[in-house]
């Protein structure tokens, strides 16, 4: 179906859920979502005790599906974290509630969302019963290809650990959600779930991926290297860490500054002005994050002015977070 043979609202739903995104599986089926039912969508969070621009990622993306009237389900993974060696329940629980209220803070509207912890029902007789279900025809291999993207121990994973990816494809279902939204690192695992649901009598999901948000030195974002930017950064620590960050001249390609431009900033704010003393050119106000890129691949737009905006911009959307978090 072409967009001309869509309606207005379902165009406009269609444009504001698919900003910024790698991969829709399949638009086709999204289209039908829109037009035949209030759709239900879903991201599962391992909890963790640091909430970074990783993670706002897939919540921008949940905020979008919130203004576009799709209700949004968020998956406090706390069984999924102790199968992956994340702590006990205890420990593990407590950061899932932190987790809530960062998600809350950064702008997920809480009267529109729904917290579950996974352990409210990834218990249950009928659950335990569709993982043995799933397993029975799901090859070794198949699991460790899904697994391998989870994984904490890629080399000698536990047994518990190719499990994770069978219990990941039945969330979708035991949700009720119609719509799996993930980094496109979850690919594997969301294939998964739309290739064998449906073989135990389930339904295949609509499957939302979001691009990988590279870590400030233009490598894999990592914990022991700490180069993220936590919602728990203050205002210092964040200009401090942008102004570190890897920012080649004139590349968008594989740059973390232009990655935040394009994923956190301009999604959040109608116009972005770049501060800039009258001897190199003065302010530069930019209505579109096209009209940035632009300007910066032709060298009007030096990295360290870049930096500087982006780190003020940033603030503004953290500073909001960090009160609410206090």
């Amino acid at each position: 179906m072409s967009l001309a043979e869509l309606s207005e609202d379902t165009i406009s739903k269609l444009r504001l859920i698919k900003r910024n995104l790698v991969e829709v599986v399949t638009e086709e089926e999204l289209v039908e979502l829109i037009e035949t039912k209030k759709p239900r969508a879903y991201v599962g969070y391992e909890p963790s005790g640091e909430i970074h621009l990783g993670h706002l990622m897939t919540v921008n993306k949940l905020m979008d599906l919130q203004k576009s009237g799709v209700d949004v389900v968020v998956l406090l993974a706390d069984v999924h974290a102790y199968l992956n060696e994340k702590g006990d329940f205890n420990e593990i629980k407590e950061i899932a509630e932190y987790n809530k209220r960062a998600f809350i803070a950064l702008g997920l509207d809480e009267t529109k969302a729904e917290f579950v912890l996974g352990s409210k029902f990834q218990l249950e007789r009928e659950y335990v019963l569709d993982i043995h279900r799933l397993a029975r025809i799901t090859t070794l291999n198949r699991a460790r290809r899904s697994m391998d993207e989870v994984s904490r121990r890629k080399e000698d994973p536990m047994v518990s650990q190719m499990v994770y990816p069978l219990m990941q494809a039945l969330d979708i279902v035991h949700l009720r959600v119609d719509i799996a939204v993930g980094g496109i690192d979850q690919r594997k695992i969301h294939m998964l779930a739309r290739e064998n649901l449906p073989r135990i009598g389930y339904y295949s999901p609509v499957c939302l991926h979001t691009p990988i948000l590279l870590g400030l030195d233009g490598e894999k974002m990592s914990s022991s290297r700490g180069n993220y930017i936590s919602v728990a950064d203050d205002k210092e620590e964040v200009e401090r860490k942008i102004r570190k960050a890897y920012c080649p001249e004139k590349k968008v390609e594989d740059n973390p500054i232009i990655q935040i431009a394009k994923y956190h900033v301009f999604p959040r704010f109608e116009k972005v002005v770049v501060e800039r003393p009258a001897k190199f050119g003065g302010d530069v106000e930019y209505s579109s994050y096209d009209d940035l890129e632009r300007d910066y691949v032709d060298g009007n737009l030096h990295p360290m002015d870049l930096k500087i905006s982006m780190a003020n911009y940033l603030n503004k959307l953290l500073e909001n977070t960090r009160k609410k978090l206090k």
